[in-house]
């Protein structure tokens, strides 16, 4: 090839590659980064299907291995930074075999410590994958190996346990299928993750709110409204506003920051699953979200419960269930026709929703639906709710709601001159066990058991909703003894601070951790003394809620305490260790609602 004189050449411009260059070229490359479990068009595992028949890029096997790193993404137009496993977001899906050893291997490329914690796992502690409690972490460049037998089936969850890698992208499903026969048969699966994204920084997103509660809420009343007729009317928020109290503050972060991922895609990337018309598919519910629980629904085809949290419940129908953070639900439904069929998951306050599709072939896109009017808060969600009372017993009768008292009133002592004064900021209705300081600004004065009450935002929709009152276990806990010993734990907030804590107290300060002799049976009840639903989690144990289903009560390790609420659990402490206790509301964690559990052996241990 004749050598070209310099004239002849073409003259090319100087490359230039700013962050900015190369983030969009790689995001180009990376845009469709997604495990082949979580592509659009997914066929979905067969049930029975081996794992070298399923979709491809499915870790199964005795030695897993996962790389953490940092990964460009591109979702809903925008660049961002996520920290993943194996390079995508989500990660691998993870399938195991219940009886079966198995060793992950976690590698670190990171600049910074990492971790993996496989959420509901029952796994020896120091495999939990929590930093400081059940190991040092992960530190930039080491590898570390979680081995541990697989003692459970159903869906469950992997996610950091390190500073807020989880609300950057890493986390992934695992699936572990039964060693006997599938109690509840289905021909096809699809996993269904959901999550929140922000290209912002978590901390970012946390500076604001600690500069100003609502920073993120653009669905506050208005007087545009107030005049309209819509939302509270004029008494009630003088009311409410007395009391420095807001029925719209129903997220933290809401779809003003975050876009909302199935699978991680959003509504308009539309990730697709495919059936066959007749078959019984089966959809794994993750919640996977750092900030955001769920309304789910797939309007026009009722959806069979037959899993919580991984552990199989009697099936029970449902039009629409609500899914909180860290909660898993898996659902059998039978789509009849050769139509799509939309996956709706709507966030709690109603500012987004994600929308995916069931079809029968690739390309199809099922109806979008349109967001449904936001939910308003209530006295029942401050622990105010008098319906249930007996006033009379207390010499009440006819008693009144002081809602216009100050919140620097002497106390009440709850009744005077024949009227009853309840007031969310009247500290003297505190428990004794409460560390009362700034990070105590409510107290729930008559907190209820709400395990069968709707979940915020639908109490007046017109169809079937899930209830924790409807699960009963598949089969009855082994561990039917009464429980010899109560705890109540109270979770506290001052929201206007953001500030999170137990009894009052935040892990940074310190505080006992709570003890459990190995073996023994205590019931624990949790009351929400703040405005804000709360998922509480529980590491390397399963717990029965005390929802009325007797030997039959569900199983679980994530239970949501709605505001104003309270939730009973009995506990067999089997496992000995240390082990995370918190909310999974991750800037809740973040800056407070946490503590450690400890279980020892020995009668002085509790």
């Amino acid at each position: 090839m004749p050598e070209q004189s310099p004239k002849a050449r073409p003259r090319l411009s100087p490359l230039r590659l700013d962050r900015r260059t190369l983030l969009a070229g790689l995001g180009a490359s990376l845009g469709g980064a997604f495990p082949a479990w979580a592509q659009g068009g997914a066929h979905g595992a067969m049930m029975g299907a081996a794992p070298s028949n399923q979709a491809p890029g499915v870790l199964s096997g005795e030695r897993i291995e996962l790389a953490i790193g940092h990964t460009p993404v591109r979702i809903n137009g925008r660049m961002g930074h996520a920290v993943t496993a194996n390079g995508t977001m989500p990660g691998p899906l993870i399938r195991l075999r219940e009886g079966q050893d198995v060793c992950l291997s976690v590698r670190n490329t990171l600049g910074e410590d990492t971790s993996v914690h496989w959420h509901g796992l029952l796994v020896p502690f120091q495999f939990d994958g929590v930093p400081g409690i059940s190991f040092p972490g992960i530190a930039p460049g080491q590898t570390f190996d979680y081995r541990f037998p697989v003692r459970q089936a159903g869906t469950y969850w992997y996610h950091s346990h390190s500073g807020m890698q989880e609300a950057m992208g890493l986390l992934g499903p695992i699936v572990i299928d039964p060693a006997g026969p599938e109690p509840q048969p289905y021909d096809r699966e699809h996993v269904i993750m959901l999550s929140d994204w922000s290209p912002v920084h978590p901390h970012v997103l946390l500076k604001r709110l600690k500069q100003m509660g609502g920073y993120h809420n653009f669905q506050k009343q208005t007087l545009a409204g107030l005049l309209a007729g819509r939302d509270q009317p004029l008494s009630e928020r003088l009311a409410w506003g007395r009391m420095r109290m807001d029925p719209t503050d129903i997220s933290d972060v809401t779809g003003s920051a975050y876009t909302f991922l199935i699978n991680g895609h959003d509504t308009d990337a539309n990730w697709t699953g495919l059936f066959t018309p007749g078959e019984r598919v089966r959809l794994r519910f993750i919640n996977a979200s750092a900030m955001t629980h769920f309304n789910v629904r797939l309007p026009g085809l009722p959806m069979r419960v037959i899993q919580a949290d991984g552990q199989d419940v009697e099936p029970v129908e449902t039009d629409e269930f609500q899914i909180a953070i860290a909660e898993t639900y898996d659902v059998i439904v039978c789509p009849a026709k050769a139509e799509p069929v939309a996956i709706i998951a709507e966030a709690l306050d109603r500012s987004g929703l994600c929308r995916a599709t069931l079809a029968p072939q690739a390309g199809m896109v099922a109806p979008l639906v349109p967001l449904r009017k936001r939910p308003l808060l209530t006295m029942r969600d401050m622990g105010m709710d008098m319906s249930g009372m007996d006033m009379g017993g207390m010499g009440m009768e006819g008693g009144t709601l002081d809602l216009s008292a100050p919140s620097d009133a002497p106390p009440s002592g709850h009744a005077h001159h024949g009227a009853m004064t309840m007031k969310m900021r009247d500290k003297s209705l505190a428990a004794p066990a409460i560390r009362m300081g700034p990070g105590v600004a409510t107290i729930a004065p008559a907190p209820i058991d709400r395990l069968a009450d709707r979940p915020t935002g639908l109490e007046q929709v017109d169809h079937r909703v899930l209830t924790y009152a409807d699960l009963r276990a598949l089969v009855p806990s082994e561990d039917r003894r009464a429980p010899t010993r109560h705890l109540d734990l109270h979770l506290t907030a001052n929201m206007e601070r953001y500030m999170w804590g137990f009894d009052g107290a935040k892990l940074s300060e310190n505080p006992d951790p709570i003890s459990f002799r190995h073996g023994e049976r205590v019931r624990v009840t949790l009351i929400n003394d703040t405005m804000m639903p709360h998922p509480i989690h529980l590491h390397g144990h399963f717990f029965e809620l005390v929802n009325g289903a007797g030997d039959k009560a569900p199983r679980k390790h994530t239970v949501n305490v709605l505001p104003g609420g309270k939730v009973r659990f009995d506990l067999t402490a089997s496992a000995l260790g240390d082990w995370a206790f918190h909310c999974h509301v991750l800037l809740h964690m973040h800056t407070g609602m946490f503590r450690v559990v400890t279980v020892r052996a020995g009668e002085n241990a509790a």
